[in-house]
């Protein structure tokens, strides 16, 4: 990847953390600490910090828009194919930090009192998607894939959530998993 959409893609993601700011965000959790690791699911601390479980959601993101990028870009426009995932993920984040997908979350999930992320998780959020897409540009493809399915059923197991649950939760929510997820 050139240096200017490196540059580029780290400048996209700054974009994304001041538009969280003026959308009012907390900086940090509200705890007041920033942790490398925050367990937790069922906490207040959820999505405040720098890894969680979700994290494992967003490398797989990663993944996807390198699979994406092979796919649908040619020649030079590769180049850019992460700055375009940034813009994608960073969309995402300004996406998931609003009402109308907090209330989402709330109705249809097991996130009962989630409130969003902080500033820095977001950020981390984005961070854990471009490592997702530099491991897919080293690995072969298999070993990708492999991968994405290892941390889907390792958080399954863990928490019983992952990211394709996640997004049928969102889009269409059933209330027997609802049921299973609250345990």
């Amino acid at each position: 990847m050139p240096r200017r959409a490196a540059i580029t893609a780290l400048l996209l993601g700054l974009a994304v953390g001041a538009i969280l700011l003026a959308m009012d965000r907390p900086p940090i959790c509200p705890c007041g600490t920033i942790k490398l690791w925050h367990g937790a699911v069922q906490s207040s601390e959820n999505s405040q910090h720098l890894a969680d479980f979700y994290s494992f959601s967003h490398v797989i993101h990663g993944f996807l828009f390198y699979a994406a990028a092979h796919f649908a870009l040619r020649g030079r426009a590769r180049n850019w194919a992460l700055p375009i995932a940034v813009v994608v993920e960073g969309f995402w984040e300004l996406l998931e930090n609003s009402p109308i997908i907090i209330n989402r979350y709330r109705e249809a999930t097991i996130a009962l009192g989630y409130s969003g992320d902080s500033i820095v998780n977001s950020l981390a959020d984005v961070g854990w998607m471009a490592f997702g897409f530099w491991v897919a540009s080293k690995l072969p493809a298999w070993a990708t894939i492999a991968l994405a399915i290892g941390f889907e059923l390792m958080t399954l197991a863990l928490i019983r959530d992952n990211l394709t649950l996640n997004v049928l939760m969102l889009a269409w929510p059933i209330d027997a998993v609802r049921t299973w997820q609250g345990g």
